[in-house]
C-alpha cells in the first residue's frame, strides 16, 4: 500500500539559525527551501498528490502557490518543480486531484473536465483523478427512503464526469493513469458509484467524502464495495490514514491512500504533536513574543508586559538548551515553563505532559535526519521552522509504521 503525501508548500529554510532564529538576508524560498524528500536520506513517503484547488485556489480558500509559482509549475512539470530528480529514495510518482473540497459549497465543479486534464498533462503528472463533487453526508438510512436530490444529483454528476474523463483520456491517450471517483452516503451508494466506474473502464478508483466518517463506517463501505469489486481495481483512499486498520484497508483493495494528518498534528494538535514507532508526545510550547499573534495581541491591547514576555521566554530558552545539555533537572526546566504558561495564559496547564516527555527525551532516539540535525529544538512548538520539520519528522516516522503494520522493511 503506498502513501501520498498532498503537496501544502510545506518547505523548511535550511539557512535557518535556529540560536539567533535569523535567516540569510539572500535566501529566496523556491530555490533555497526544502522539501521533505530533499532534507530526509531515507524514504518518507511513496508519492505526492497536487490538487488544483490548493495550487489555483478558490472561493475561501486561497492558493499555497504564487502566481510565478503557478505558472513555473506549468511550465516546467511537476517532477521538476519539486525538484524530484535530486532525490536519492527512488521514484515518486506525482498524483493529481482537482481539490473538491474547495468548491464544496458550490452547486457545481467550477472547472470542466478539460480544464483538469490539461492541468494534469502541462504538470506531467503520472496518475490523475476525475473531476468529483463531494458529498458529506454518511446516511445509510437514506437507502430505504431516499436520499436527499442534493446528493443524489451530486452522485450523478460525479460519474457523469468521470465517464467524461475517461473517454478523453481514451481518446486523445493522454500520458497519465485516470482514477474515477466514488462518491456516496452509504455502503450500498458507494458500492453502486464503484460498480458505474468499472463499467465505464476504470480500473483504479479514488474514494471520496469519507474524512468524517469513523473507522466502523469506512470498513463497512469498504466491504460492501469489495461485493462488487473486481479483482483487476485497486482503490486510492481520498485523506484517510487509519494506520491501526491498514491490514483490513489492503484485504479490501485500497493500494493507496494520502494524508496530510502526521505532518499537521505536528502544530494543530492539542497534544499528540511528536511521533514515534510506538506512541505520540505532547510538543514544548514557548511561544515567540515577537511572532505570536495570539502573544501579540495580548501585548497589544496592555494586558501584558512585553518585557516580561521576553525574560520568560529567554528563561524558558535557555532553561531547555541547558537541559539537553545536561546542565539542568527536569524541575528547573518545568518551572521556567510553567511561569511563562501563567504569564501569558493562566488556564492552561502542560506540565504532566512536559515531564512526561523531558524525562523520556524522545528525539535523542530518533534516527531520522532531521531529529539528528535540529536536536532538541524538534521537540519546541514554537514558530514554522521548527513545527513545520518537526511534521517532517512525524511523516518519516508514520512511514516507518506503516511500513511496520504491513510487515514491510521501510526503504
Amino acid at each position: 500500500m503506498r502513501y501520498f503525501l498532498p503537496d501544502s508548500q510545506d518547505l523548511v529554510d535550511p539557512s535557518f539559525d535556529f540560536d539567533t532564529e535569523r535567516r540569510l538576508a539572500t535566501r529566496q524560498r523556491q530555490r533555497d527551501d526544502l522539501y521533505a524528500h530533499e532534507v530526509f536520506t531515507e524514504r518518507a513517503y511513496d508519492g505526492i498528490l497536487v490538487s488544483k484547488g490548493i495550487v489555483d485556489g478558490f472561493g475561501a480558500t486561497t492558493s499555497r502557490y504564487t502566481l510565478a509559482q503557478r505558472q513555473r509549475l506549468l511550465r516546467t512539470g511537476a517532477p521538476d518543480f519539486f525538484r524530484l530528480s535530486r532525490v536519492k529514495w527512488g521514484a515518486i510518482p506525482m498524483m493529481g486531484d482537482c481539490g473538491a473540497f474547495t468548491y464544496v459549497k458550490e452547486e457545481k465543479p467550477p472547472y470542466t473536465v478539460e480544464d483538469l486534464a490539461s492541468f494534469y498533462v502541462e504538470c506531467g503528472f503520472d496518475y490523475g483523478i476525475s473531476l468529483d463533487h463531494v458529498i458529506l453526508a454518511y446516511q445509510p438510512e437514506w437507502d430505504q427512503t431516499g436520499a436527499l436530490a442534493e446528493m443524489q444529483e451530486r452522485q450523478e454528476l460525479t460519474l457523469s464526469l468521470a465517464q467524461n474523463f475517461f473517454d478523453l483520456h481514451q481518446r486523445d491517450a493522454l500520458p497519465f493513469t485516470p482514477l474515477g471517483v466514488a462518491q456516496g452516503w452509504s455502503p450500498r451508494s458507494y458500492a453502486r458509484s464503484l460498480k458505474e466506474l468499472q463499467r465505464i473502464g476504470y480500473r483504479y478508483v479514488a474514494v471520496g467524502g469519507m474524512v468524517p466518517l469513523k473507522t466502523h463506517e469506512i470498513l463497512a463501505t469498504l466491504r460492501e464495495m469489495n461485493c462488487v469489486r473486481r479483482d483487476d481495481t485497486r482503490l486510492h483512499l481520498l485523506g484517510i490514514s487509519r494506520i491501526e486498520t491498514v491490514q483490513d484497508f489492503a484485504r479490501l483493495g485500497v493500494a493507496s491512500f494520502d494524508s496530510t494528518a502526521p505532518l499537521r498534528q505536528a502544530f494543530k494538535d492539542g497534544k499528540d504533536n511528536f511521533y514515534t514507532l510506538q506512541r505520540t508526545y505532547t510538543a514544548v510550547r514557548i511561544p515567540q513574543v515577537e511572532g505570536n499573534p495570539k502573544l501579540q495581541k495580548l501585548i497589544s491591547s496592555g494586558k501584558l508586559n512585553q518585557e516580561r514576555a521576553r525574560e520568560l521566554e529567554k528563561a524558558c530558552l535557555e532553561a531547555m538548551r541547558r537541559f539537553d545539555a545536561g546542565e539542568v533537572k527536569v524541575d528547573h526546566v518545568l518551572e521556567r515553563l510553567s511561569r511563562y504558561e501563567e504569564f501569558y495564559d493562566g488556564e492552561a496547564s502542560h506540565q504532566d505532559a512536559y515531564r512526561e516527555v523531558l524525562e523520556v527525551r524522545p528525539w535523542k532516539h530518533c534516527p531520522c535526519d532531521v531529529c539528528r540535525t535540529l536536536g532538541y529544538h524538534i521537540i519546541l512548538f514554537r514558530g514554522a521552522e521548527r513545527n513545520r520539520r518537526r511534521g517532517f519528522h512525524n511523516t518519516w516516522v508514520f512511514y516507518r509504521r506503516l511500513q511496520r503494520e504491513l510487515g514491510l522493511a521501510a526503504a
